[in-house]
């Protein structure tokens, strides 16, 4: 991929000089309290390992699924952006802190982009396309009569009995559709996802704090208004789903997800989640995998959830997700992007009428699947 400007290109980490030297200087040194900001997530979203407990997503010892390569050099075509301007692909990728760019059409690589010293080996951060792994996996566990959707979420986990998740549904929590309360200011002290990066080790415990667990600060959020009357982006959500996949899974998150999964798709690498003082995956975020095995996940959706002979996900469970999507419940600032679009099963759907619905990432990482035109785009990226 071509860039049209020198000036466009951003720094990458080496460049900049983080974590370079034996030992590297302190100021270049990524923090609990600056590692996902700019400049430092051009190191850190490649390198989670180094910084965060983490637990494997075994990806087997099958074989490795290929794909075949046409290159093409997309670097010219240009599109009109949001912010109005008419931008050629080598310009965007440029100003959007890509990292890594893989583009599917059928079963053909068209275009796989490195950028930032990442490369094919290295595992990248998801951030929120974790959320629409985990609703993949929902799926599995619900076609294999497991996980009953119409279920209150106390039937499945006891403890939530008095919070702010009783009497929401299996089916209302993937939808996002809750009444519970959950502050989705990222940063901000003292609001609920910022105790949740505390929780999950990714933000420092303040003094005099009890440092809690994810599933803790789950039991602590109230009802703040009826279950199932719209839409409203809560990352928690995730998390309550995930722990009751394992409830009724009978395992734990990696270990269903290895098995249902990642096992099945052909993967090249294990992929893996950053996990709390309990060993508790961060299903809303913390999910971590190579470009290209990010692809096959992506391509095991645009196939209806099959990967060879294999029906991995349920073909109605992908088909609920665009053809069961309610956009009444939709609305501003969500529909900004997407007028037609609406949230259903932890995927952003973009167009139901094309089947094009997306997984997103808030640093710019992204599945985005168009069933009518056979196209699955990864995007990984680290912008600020």
């Amino acid at each position: 991929m071509q860039r049209t400007s020198n000036s466009l290109k951003p720094k990458t980490a080496r460049e900049i000089g983080i974590m370079q030297g034996f030992p590297p200087p302190p100021e270049k040194r990524p923090t609990l309290e600056n590692w996902d900001l700019a400049p430092f997530n051009r190191w850190s979203f490649q390198n989670m390992r180094s910084l965060f407990p983490t637990v494997d997503v075994r990806a087997g010892g099958g074989p490795v699924r290929g794909f075949d390569h046409a290159a093409q050099d997309l670097s010219s075509i240009r599109f009109d952006s949001f912010d109005g301007r008419s931008l050629p692909i080598s310009d965007w990728i440029w100003e959007s802190y890509t990292d890594g760019l893989l583009i599917l059409k059928g079963g053909t690589v068209v275009t796989e982009f490195y950028a930032n010293d990442f490369n094919s080996e290295a595992a990248h951060l998801g951030q929120s396309v974790s959320k629409s792994v985990i609703g993949a996996l929902a799926g599995i566990l619900h076609g294999e009569g497991l996980l009953d959707l119409a279920a209150p979420l106390q039937d499945i986990i006891p403890e939530l009995n008095g919070t702010g998740y009783a009497g929401c549904t299996v089916d209302q929590a993937l939808d996002m559709l809750s009444g519970a309360r959950f502050s989705e200011d990222y940063g901000l002290a003292g609001s609920d996802m910022t105790r949740v990066d505390v929780a999950s080790g990714w933000r420092p415990v303040r003094d005099g704090e009890i440092k809690p667990t994810i599933r803790d600060v789950i039991l602590t959020l109230p009802q703040e208004r009826a279950h199932g009357l719209s839409f409203s982006y809560r990352s928690i959500e995730t998390d309550v789903i995930a722990w009751a996949l394992e409830r009724v899974g009978g395992a734990d998150l990696a270990s269903l997800l290895s098995d249902r999964i990642w096992r099945h798709l052909g993967c090249e690498h294990d992929g893996f989640f950053t996990v709390d003082d309990a060993g508790t995956a961060l299903a809303d975020g913390g999910f971590n995998a190579t470009l290209r095995d990010y692809a096959r996940f992506g391509k095991m959706m645009l196939d209806g959830g099959r990967v060879g002979d294999r029906q991995v996900v349920p073909g109605g469970w992908i088909d609920a997700i665009c053809g069961g999507a309610d956009a009444s419940k939709f609305g501003a600032p969500y529909d900004q992007l997407s007028p037609d679009g609406a949230y259903r099963r932890f995927w952003w759907v973009h167009n139901p009428e094309r089947g094009v619905f997306r997984a997103r990432g808030v640093f710019g990482q992204m599945i985005f699947i168009d069933r009518s035109a056979d196209v699955v785009i990864v995007k990984l990226s680290s912008w600020p």
